[in-house]
């Protein structure tokens, strides 16, 4: 009882911010839901300043509802259909990636820009925004104030993407019979499933193409998403390997992200279940749940974070944003160029 008790009240008000932003979310898809959560947070952070009966149950939320969050997500990745259909777009995925955490290293080390924040801004505009913001943030050590600077900066940029890549696409000569091209710019230039969810139903929308391109970009992100697991296991070692030049003894244990192969198995389960001939469609409520529990954690995350520090130091972090989604950008054109795609 003492321990419902320490954890309700927090528990409580995650949970309330959490229905409100999932509402708002569903009215404004292009926001989503965890931007609206943290907002939210954040407003509330500066209403009630005494939050001591509260912080036990936030604290809770914002980093073990995120893990847990992150498991779930498992039960939506199919191996066996990810592989098959994006296997083209993968040089494209790692073209992607590879170029946005060299930018983001580059900037961290000539504008001095603390290396948590831009780690979380570059595997956040690389993979996958706020799941993968999620999944590295304990695995860095993360706390919830750069946790949230990382969520607005790739926010800013998911917005811009959903409402101008359809008009670029046409720009550039994209194919309005076929979503495939569109489909795989904005399965890999897009860095959250929302804006891709957005920007390619509009793609659809625009040219009578049904589902085609939503359909693409979707599998293509969902390929990208699997780069959280090689990603937080590297960072999870490199910080192993810091803190044992410091210490003569290091808790593997207490750094290694055991949560990620909570995700792993969820996703080994997905695709033994499925590949019997089990339709998908029964995972859909874990699925539901993982967004719900992370729209949680982006809301604890919004009650501790102070908005006034957060937009006085927000210059910097912003530039690397832009910059990340300017060589993803650019880099997936060319590689899509280069492949012959459009």
């Amino acid at each position: 009882m003492q321990i419902i008790k320490r954890y309700a009240a927090g528990l409580a008000v995650c949970f309330g911010i959490a229905a409100a932003a999932w509402l708002l979310g569903k009215l404004l898809p292009i926001v989503g839901s965890p931007v609206f959560a943290i907002l939210i947070g954040m407003i509330l952070a500066l209403i009630f300043k005494n939050r001591d009966a509260l912080q036990a149950g936030i604290t809770f939320t914002s980093k073990k509802i995120l893990q847990y969050a992150v498991i779930l997500l498992g039960f939506g990745m199919n191996f066996s259909v990810v592989l098959e259909t994006g296997r083209r777009s993968l040089p494209i995925i790692v073209a992607t990636i590879a170029v946005s955490l060299a930018v983001a290293f580059v900037l961290h080390r000539v504008l001095s820009i603390p290396g948590r924040i831009s780690t979380l801004i570059g595997v956040g505009s690389s993979i996958c925004g706020g799941s993968a913001i999620a999944a590295t943030a304990p695995v860095i050590g993360a706390d919830d104030k750069e946790v949230a600077q990382a969520i607005s900066v790739i926010f800013f940029f998911n917005v811009a993407a959903a409402v101008l890549f359809p008009s670029l696409g046409a720009a550039l000569g994209f194919s309005t019979t076929s979503g495939e091209a569109f489909g795989v710019f904005a399965g890999t230039a897009v860095n959250d499933t929302s804006s891709v969810t957005a920007a390619a139903s509009t793609w659809d929308s625009l040219y009578n193409l049904g589902s085609a391109t939503l359909d693409m970009a979707v599998t293509v992100k969902l390929t990208r998403t699997l780069a959280i697991i090689p990603i937080t296991l590297a960072l999870a070692f490199y910080r192993t390997r810091k803190a044992g030049e410091k210490e003569s003894r290091v808790d593997f244990r207490r750094i290694f992200p055991f949560f990620i192969l909570g995700f792993v198995l969820a996703s080994v389960i997905t695709t033994i279940v499925t590949g019997l001939g089990v339709s998908s469609e029964i995972f859909v409520p874990l699925k539901t749940l993982s967004k719900f529990f992370i729209v949680m954690a982006m809301g604890a995350i919004g009650l501790n974070t102070d908005i006034i520090k957060l937009i006085k130091t927000g210059g910097k972090p912003l530039i690397m944003g832009f910059c990340c989604w300017l060589s993803i950008t650019g880099t997936s054109l060319f590689v899509q160029r280069l492949m012959g795609i459009w």
